[in-house]
């Protein structure tokens, strides 16, 4: 057997198709079986119309410079559209200089890129999305705990609770809350409360205090914790004279009206996570049970806190002496009313 006639054999043998083309007249004058299974036969049919899509400046190219094309063409001889890659090389002979045409089935190679850009993409969605919910659970836990407890919270899974020593705490409750939500649509009950306990938010921001929670129609805040804060007392005088200018200016352009007792407490709390499946970050202790019980006594659109907190607010706000009243648990106290006092540095602006 002449070493043409293996050549030949070992050329239909592999898995490649493989032409030549004679260059002088572009005819064909050997092509392999997968050559054939994949174009057919190239009698009398030149290289750029049996290879449809490839470009013919592809060809001059390679016989002008040498220099190697490569490409791909896409073919559909069984309804199948597959994917040819095509690279052609100049020869040289005895007789004609010749083009060599390799051409391997690579649509599985893209199909598996193309799987693993979907896949790719997929995973980036999803990632997205993890990313978005993860955003929105932090919101939400942010909502019902100050940072630092969160921080805590999402670095070791629990949190320890906290006493602080020196808290000041505003309660604020409104009055006839009941009736109204007995005689008012739902709808517009949620919506009131929403806009209000909104606006009460950035008041509480503006003073560095933590709003803790709402129950129903009341509102609880603190100044102290978890970061020690020195003027916490009048930061929650602030915000409880501000809560009252707010709801008078409100109450001039709206429908229904709102009134409010607000109680100040200062003293000891304890602060921390309460629950397992339900998180709810809520504080109790002296200062809180002060406030509570302090906004009981307050008389509508006024604000009643403990004597212990006179010096600390006389310099910013009015104070007026209310009398000694007797609290559940806390015994007899000395009350004071404290109301806004706009010649008072930083009281000046409204909200």
């Amino acid at each position: 057997m002449s070493i043409s006639t293996i050549n030949e054999n070992l050329l239909r043998a592999i898995g490649v198709g493989v032409a030549i083309i004679r260059a002088t007249d572009m005819q064909m004058i050997f092509q392999n079986e997968s050559f054939t299974e994949w174009f057919g036969s190239g009698v009398d049919t030149t290289l750029t119309d049996l290879l449809e899509g490839l470009d013919p400046d592809a060809v001059s190219g390679v016989l002008e410079t040498g220099v190697r094309f490569v490409g791909e063409v896409q073919i559909k001889p069984k309804r199948r559209t597959l994917v040819i890659a095509v690279t052609i090389s100049l020869a040289t002979s005895q007789d004609a200089p010749l083009l060599v045409v390799e051409c391997q089935n690579i649509t599985r190679i893209r199909e598996l890129e193309s799987m693993i850009d979907s896949y790719s993409t997929m995973v980036e969605r999803n990632t997205r999305e993890l990313e978005r919910e993860k955003e929105r659970v932090e919101r939400l836990l942010l909502n019902v705990m100050p940072r630092a407890v969160y921080e805590e919270f999402k670095t070791f899974g629990v949190v320890t609770p906290q006493l602080y020593p020196e808290v000041s705490v505003v309660m604020l409750d409104f009055v006839n809350f009941t009736d109204f939500a007995a005689k008012t649509d739902p709808t517009v009950t949620l919506g009131e409360l929403n806009d209000i306990f909104t606006a009460f938010d950035r008041i509480v921001e503006q003073y560095g205090c933590e709003r803790i929670k709402t129950i129903g129609d009341a509102y609880l805040a603190v100044s102290g914790m978890p970061d020690a804060t020195p003027d916490h007392a009048t930061a929650v005088a602030h915000c409880a004279v501000r809560f009252q200018r707010y709801l008078n200016r409100r109450n001039e352009s709206h429908q229904h009206k709102w009134n409010a007792r607000i109680g100040l407490g200062t003293g000891a709390a304890v602060g921390s996570v309460v629950g397992i499946q339900k998180y709810v970050y809520d504080v109790f202790g002296p200062a809180v049970n002060m406030a509570s019980r302090l906004q009981i006594f307050a008389n509508p659109g006024n604000i009643a806190a403990p004597e212990e907190m006179k010096y600390a607010l006389i310099d910013e706000f009015q104070i007026s002496d209310i009398g000694t009243v007797a609290i559940k648990g806390l015994g007899d106290m000395q009350l004071i009313n404290v109301a806004s006092n706009l010649q008072a540095t930083g009281a000046a602006r409204p909200f």
